[in-house]
């Protein structure tokens, strides 16, 4: 077995500490300062993310550091999904916070938002149990789209609304989100268009997903660059950051 993502792999765990560390923080903030549907999600997510720090999966082939039931597809999914719609909420939540003029077409877009994540997670889900590649791209088709629609809606508020400072600054983090995430979803489609090409259908099904596991630690079982960009951008630093910011900005008062 390849060593070449061994020791990636075990420093993500790295990731858990700063994601505790970050949802300690969230709990110390005053209580009548926070709101609830900004922090609660935030705090979903930072948990979700410790924990896949620490038994990181690959859904694409059962791909595990550890094989136990804890590292499983069906385990890390379901919290995943939990985790991921926490997420999008929040950034919905965000906008509809921004947006004080209260215009249709950017409510319109922060509930579409919410609208495709659960779709995506039904993508998902589905390319898991059946196997069907192909849904994946859909599903990560689904999350370019839920950030073109938390893009144009931020950059319109921002030049267009009066907002206080901390308002401004959440829609420039949402714009400084986008600029570096849209260039490397668009690169992770090319990757899955090329990947649904060549191999359509993998083993899925509801036992692969709770007890099939393949122990890896080479870079291409994890998705090589993009796989490691991803895990580390999106469990262990950029994505938690970027949560409990909007946390400590969107405080009350």
């Amino acid at each position: 077995m390849s060593s070449r993502f061994a020791l990636f792999l075990w420093l993500l765990k790295l990731g858990a500490v700063f994601n505790l560390y970050l949802l300690a923080r969230s709990f110390a903030l005053p209580a009548d300062s926070v709101d609830p549907r900004i922090a609660v999600p935030a705090r979903i997510f930072f948990a979700v993310s410790a924990y896949r720090c620490v038994f990181p999966n690959r859904y694409e082939g059962n791909v595990v550091l550890h094989a136990s039931l804890l590292s499983s597809t069906f385990v890390t999914r379901t919290l995943a999904t939990f985790a991921e719609v926490a997420w999008i909420f929040q950034a919905a939540q965000v906008i509809q916070l921004c947006n004080v003029e209260r215009v249709g077409w950017v409510e319109l877009f922060s509930r579409l938002m919410v609208a495709q994540i659960l779709v995506s997670q039904i993508c998902v889900w589905g390319a898991i149990l059946s196997g069907r590649v192909a849904l994946y791209f859909h599903e990560e088709l689904g999350w370019l789209l839920i950030f073109v629609l938390a893009t144009i809606a931020s950059a319109y508020l921002l030049l267009a609304a009066d907002e206080p400072a901390h308002g401004r600054t959440l829609l420039q983090l949402n714009l400084a989100f986008a600029l570096v995430y849209l260039p490397f979803q668009v690169l992770n489609l090319r990757a899955l268009r090329e990947r649904v090409r060549s191999e359509p259908l993998v083993p899925g099904g509801l036992r692969r997903a709770l007890f099939a596991y393949r122990r890896a630690t080479d870079a291409e079982s994890w998705g090589g660059l993009i796989g490691l960009t991803w895990m580390t951008g999106y469990w262990a630093t950029l994505v938690p950051l970027w949560l409990s910011s909007v946390v400590e900005l969107a405080q009350r008062g």
